[in-house]
């Protein structure tokens, strides 16, 4: 098809040529553009849907909102989902298979948490042809209300093919003592699956007077400089007026992980904006935007752009030719 259409730009009829100015140089352009977006990167959420359940899951429009925020990941953990029959989350996996005709798989933890009142589940939502779930661990020690549902991830789709999510949701009242908890389920699993690609991600309640800038020197993800922060402290992760925090974090541990995401791909999604939704409608959901980091491509799908460009070069220059 390209060859057909190139021979057509590049015409020998100079009346052909003149007519043809134009798509000599949208055809590389377009070209160009629809690679880049095939390799443009793999994304991986957080989103703390506050008190997902089953009655939000039954309300089409608050479903077709979680629909398209959720659509836009590779990998979405949800937090704060309250679904032990597993109904809410099939009826969101179906939806978003009808919504853009890809395959979504789920893993899902127990019921987590000190009241029989107050039990959440973490829940990965992801896309079936782009990633693979290798390995599930739920961590049990101290200090956490809601222990880390580890989940170790392998993908064709991105530079690293093998890495770890350790979520938190951490409670409040002891935030500092959770997220420095992490650098223990850190060891803990990077040895038992001898792999240090590990991120971590969640509502860490991580801002504010929460945690201050005086407790970091408690924190080992924080003293430990091989640990790398991807949402930033002035970041506002909240959607009420009322507050302006970063309590929603992803961290990364490690050079390698570190290079295999694409710069300042740490930020999060102010869908309400996007999607032009009310505060108010907003709220309804939850009262945390998501927050999003994008990987890199495999390098060896980079390593296709050199011809690609040459290509193009070469339809512009026997367009004037």
């Amino acid at each position: 098809m390209l060859r057909l259409i190139y021979r057509s730009v590049v015409s020998t009829d100079p009346a052909m040529r003149g007519r043809s100015a134009g798509l000599c140089l949208l055809l590389p352009l377009t070209i160009f553009s629809l690679f880049i977006g095939r390799v443009s990167g793999f994304k991986i959420c957080s989103y703390n849907v506050q008190n997902f359940t089953l009655s939000k899951a039954s309300d089409l429009r608050m479903l077709h909102t979680f629909t398209r925020v959720v659509s836009r990941c590779d990998i979405c953990l949800l937090l704060h989902v309250v679904d032990p029959d597993g109904k809410a989350i099939k009826a969101l996996l179906s939806n978003l298979s009808r919504y853009n005709r890809d395959r979504y798989l789920s893993v899902a933890s127990k019921g987590l948490g000190n009241s029989p009142g107050d039990m959440q589940q973490y829940v990965f939502i992801y896309r079936a042809h782009s990633v693979k779930v290798t390995g599930q661990y739920q961590y049990t020690g101290q200090p956490f209300v809601r222990p880390p549902f580890v989940v170790r991830f392998s993908s064709n789709k991105t530079a690293i093919p093998e890495f770890i999510l350790i979520p938190l949701h951490s409670d409040p009242d002891q935030a500092v003592q959770e997220i420095d908890g992490l650098y223990d389920v850190f060891v803990e699993v990077s040895t038992q699956w001898n792999n240090t690609n590990v991120m971590f991600l969640g509502d860490f309640h991580a801002g504010c007077a929460y945690v201050t800038r005086s407790d970091r020197k408690d924190i080992r993800l924080y003293s430990d400089s091989s640990f790398s922060w991807l949402i930033g402290d002035r970041e506002d992760t909240t959607v009420n007026d009322i507050t302006n925090c970063a309590f929603d974090r992803i961290v990364v541990h490690g050079q390698t992980f570190l290079k295999a995401i694409q710069p300042f791909s740490g930020k999060v999604f102010n869908f309400g904006r996007e999607f032009k939704l009310p505060q108010r409608k907003v709220l309804e959901m939850s009262d945390h935007f998501p927050i999003e980091v994008t990987l890199k491509s495999p390098a060896l799908l980079l390593q296709a752009t050199p011809p690609l460009i040459f290509l193009c070069i070469s339809v512009i220059v026997q367009c004037f030719l």
